[in-house]
């Protein structure tokens, strides 16, 4: 079972950092549609982070910081995510608080 934390809204938000499992993922573009500055279909069909100067990251695993004026985007490509391949965590523990593993 997947619990997901909602978005914080009291100011106190904490550094976070977003990826992809592009095993998982099924190349449906549905996390580009929601934040094109963070997400972006590569020729291969998958999507992939990219850099806050919009470099695609195509390493596995690769990272990206999660803007706060981005994060309810991000979140909600997490949670629409078919392929659950989307994976946001806090930079300071590493934890994931949105995706497929979030506690």
């Amino acid at each position: 079972m997947t619990v997901q934390h909602e978005v914080p809204t009291d100011g106190a938000a904490e550094a976070l950092e977003v990826w992809i499992d592009q095993d998982l993922c099924t190349g449906d573009g549905i996390c580009a549609q929601y934040a094109p500055e963070v997400f972006e279909l590569d020729i291969d069909g998958l999507a992939y982070v990219k850099s806050g100067d919009d470099e695609l990251l195509q390493d596995p695993g690769a990272t990206t910081p999660v803007p706060l004026p981005l994060l309810n985007d991000v979140v909600d490509s997490a949670k629409e995510c078919p392929g659950d391949c989307i994976h946001v965590r806090r930079v300071s523990d590493k934890v994931e608080v949105y995706g497929p593993d979030a506690e």
